[in-house]
């Protein structure tokens, strides 16, 4: 397993927000940028506009762990930033759905081994 750090503060995000790729699937969006080191960091943004805060922690915990499972598939030196989409039903948050959505965008940004 590689070790993978959280991005925290607003200026990282900013950062890759503004000089990252977007990549879009049906439930999720990523931004996607390399960063030049030996780790992988990961960010996750649900918006408060989404649904309350136990869906918006159930959401993170599914996107975590889908990407944890998934982490051996992609490069190193990679940052990327999972938005849940607002249009898109929170109570409809499904792991496999997901799952889909990360494989689709790992391989249009060439980011999978």
């Amino acid at each position: 397993m590689k070790k993978t750090k959280m991005l925290k503060k607003n200026y990282e995000f900013n950062k890759i927000f503004s000089t990252g790729q977007y990549y879009s699937g049906q439930t999720i969006e990523a931004v996607i940028i390399e960063n030049g080191t030996n780790f992988n960091y990961l960010g996750i943004a649900v918006s408060t506009k989404s649904g309350k805060a136990f869906q918006r922690n159930r959401v993170k915990r599914l996107l975590r762990e889908n990407y944890y499972e998934l982490e051996n598939c992609i490069k190193e030196g990679i940052s990327i930033v999972f938005l849940w989409k607002r249009k898109v039903d929170i109570d409809k948050a499904d792991f496999y759905q997901i799952r889909e959505d990360m494989l689709k965008i790992f391989e249009n940004s060439n980011i999978k081994i």
